[in-house]
């Protein structure tokens, strides 16, 4: 019965979630997009890329405080680099799923590691999706919209 009202319940807030977006696309407001990357340059680059798409975009360059940003902005899409200080993204990402706001919000890894061992562990912490750098930003992008339409 328990596993039952979990499931039950994680579906109801997966729900309200997609809800939420498609209202926001319906009246033309995009997608949240909370980026977590160490790098001050990488996180400005994406930030005016995304920007120009159309995404509200917030940046956190120290991931310690990261689950408070996301709290406050309660993001549609984590972009989520592995390879920071503690907290690495390997321990973020496992952390953002067990916060009941966040089990159903999308999380794109985009790291430098390109070994299938971090792909296999960054999806064992609840990723959705994985992009190795170097990209076209193009590619980021086509990956940000299936990630937003999928259903979960």
């Amino acid at each position: 019965m328990e596993g039952e009202y979990s499931k039950l319940e994680e579906t109801r807030n997966h729900s309200f979630s997609l809800s939420i977006l498609q209202n926001r696309i319906t009246i033309g407001i995009m997608a949240k997009i909370l980026i977590i990357d160490d790098d001050v340059r990488v996180t400005a680059l994406y930030e005016n890329y995304l920007s120009m798409e159309g995404y509200e975009i917030t940046s956190v360059n120290d991931s310690s405080k990261a689950v408070q940003t996301a709290l406050s902005t309660n993001p549609d899409l984590f972009i989520l680099d592995l390879m920071m200080p503690e907290p690495n993204g390997f321990k973020l990402c496992r952390l953002l799923r067990t916060i009941p706001n966040f089990i159903n919000t999308r999380i794109l890894i985009v790291t430098a590691l390109d070994d299938g061992d971090s792909q296999a562990v960054a999806f064992g912490a609840g990723a959705d999706d994985y992009l190795a750098k170097p990209f076209h930003m193009d590619e980021l992008s086509r990956r940000i919209k299936d990630l937003l339409t999928k259903t979960k």
